[in-house]
């Protein structure tokens, strides 16, 4: 009896003392993680990383897929997640010299990868802060809820809100207020014509300078695309010239020194980008800090991914018959970069949950509709452009009266983007010829909605030093390496 009693006290004593814990790491909210993660979004928030396209880019990525991980930990009854590789540069907000040797000087940011893995937000939490050799000490502080869980977010909306700390947050800290900063900038933001006239010359000399190396990239990726019997040859991000160069000619020697390798590459699109693969759309991916070995054994590969290539296009097709002929799309603007390997793991995970729902959608009335799939939402959305969103695992009477009850918005909305994407293309070639531009773009992050504004009011004002320039709408000003004038959307005349 007294060894039955002493074996029950213990247990009970066990459960007191590791149970506020257990109840911590599964009942951290999603209010609470983002308080944690403060210091996190200061140092990588991509609005700091203005004059950094690519490391911009790359931020923005990465977050999407850090909230999207933090979000389906949240879901009630999730199994698992896949092990899930993110890279982000960080900002010295804190100089430390043990991160000298990683950190680039000029830039004052350092990049850090790291793998989650957890099952738990707070062990999640934690790990980033840690990658990114960020104090942990304000998490112990939390006041972490130990009660039933609690929905502490609308369903639909991602993850990641908008920052709003107490001013005493940086008195303490010493950091500066972002609020502040953006409200300074905006103060001191100089019209489109004053910054020109101090930025004009520095521009010309460094377009002048690169217009040999612009040259030799004409000729390498045209003999390249010749040679290969490439369909295209693209770059995911905003590198500059030299670094374009770069890349070709490493793929050019790789041509000469294995030819055998590369004869499997015919009639494929090529895209330089961060890792090496097949994307959602069948283009090969080489990434830039690959090695010649990584390429060749990706592109021997190559045949064996025909097969996919045509079972992920089939997949495409049943679940579109399904759905009343609604077109499935993957749209790399706006989604995160997938593998094709994971791209059909997510379209038969969803044909399979799709096939055993029965949805009643009448054949072919939803024809001409377009809609993407998204492992980090919980529930359908239509975007601006006119594309539905729809979470991998959506209810069915949820599914069935969103895509229903929207499909006439949808089509005005993709009527409208069509409108609004040929007054945009127009406006450009006026704005090119009338400013005797070289070349006029814009950022991804640019809409139509804001770049034809943009235009008209280019075409009305009288800009000199822009001949034969090259000129991209972008969010801020900035003179890119190769010479490229970046310009606010928004510009003040």
């Amino acid at each position: 009896m007294s060894v039955t009693f002493l074996r029950y006290v213990t247990r009970i004593r066990l459960e007191n003392h590791f149970a506020p814990q257990i109840c911590q790491a599964r009942l951290l909210s999603g209010a609470d993680a983002v308080s944690a993660l403060r210091p996190f979004y200061f140092a990588v928030h991509p609005d700091f990383f203005g004059q950094f396209p690519r490391e911009r880019a790359v931020n923005e990525n990465s977050l999407k897929r850090l909230n999207g991980y933090l979000e389906s930990l949240q879901k009630p009854g999730f199994r698992s997640l896949q092990p899930t590789q993110l890279t982000f540069y960080v900002r010295d907000t804190e100089p430390d010299k043990s991160l000298s040797p990683c950190l680039i000087p000029s830039a004052g940011f350092r990049a850090v990868s790291f793998t989650l893995q957890t099952r738990d937000v707070l062990s999640t939490v934690l790990g980033v802060l840690k990658s990114c050799s960020l104090s942990t000490e304000h998490v112990h502080n939390l006041k972490i809820s130990v009660g039933p869980p609690q929905q502490k977010y609308e369903a639909g909306v991602p993850f990641y809100r908008p920052i709003k700390w107490d001013k005493t947050y940086y008195s303490f800290t010493g950091f500066k207020d972002p609020d502040e900063e953006l409200e300074k900038a905006e103060r001191m933001k100089p019209t489109f014509s004053s910054w020109l006239s101090n930025n004009e010359a520095s521009a010309a000399k460094k377009h002048k300078e690169s217009l040999p190396q612009r040259a030799e990239l004409k000729r390498l990726r045209k003999e390249l695309c010749h040679k290969l019997g490439l369909a295209d040859i693209r770059w995911q991000r905003s590198w500059g010239v030299a670094h374009r160069c770069s890349q070709l000619h490493s793929l050019s020697r790789l041509s000469q020194q294995n030819p055998e390798s590369l004869r499997n590459i015919k009639g494929h699109t090529v895209i330089f980008t961060d890792q090496s693969g097949v994307n959602a759309a069948g283009h090969v991916m080489l990434g830039t800090m690959d090695v010649h070995h990584q390429w060749a054994k990706l592109f021997e590969k190559l045949p064996s991914y025909g097969d996919l290539i045509i079972q992920t296009s089939m997949l495409e097709e049943r679940i579109s018959h399904l759905l009343g002929g609604i077109q499935v799309i993957h749209v790399d603007k706006l989604q995160p970069v997938l593998l094709l390997e994971e791209y059909y793991s997510t379209l038969s995970a969803f044909y399979k949950r799709l096939f055993s729902m029965r949805i009643p959608f009448h054949p072919r009335s939803l024809q001409g509709l377009q809609m993407t799939l998204e492992n980090d939402r919980s529930s359908p959305s239509l975007h601006e452009s006119g594309h539905f969103n729809i979470p991998t695992i959506c209810e069915p009477s949820t599914l069935q009266w969103f895509i229903q009850t929207k499909a006439q918005e949808a089509r005005r909305r993709m009527k409208r983007r069509e409108e609004l994407k040929a007054e945009e293309n127009a406006l450009i070639l006026v704005c090119t010829e009338k400013l005797s531009l070289k070349r006029l773009y814009k950022e991804p992050s640019i809409t139509s909605t804001q770049m034809i504004p943009c235009c008209k009011r280019l075409v009305e004002e009288r800009l000199p030093y822009l001949q034969g320039m090259h000129l991209c709408v972008s969010h801020f000003y900035s003179v890119l390496q190769d010479g490229d004038l970046c310009i606010p959307w928004d510009w003040k005349s």
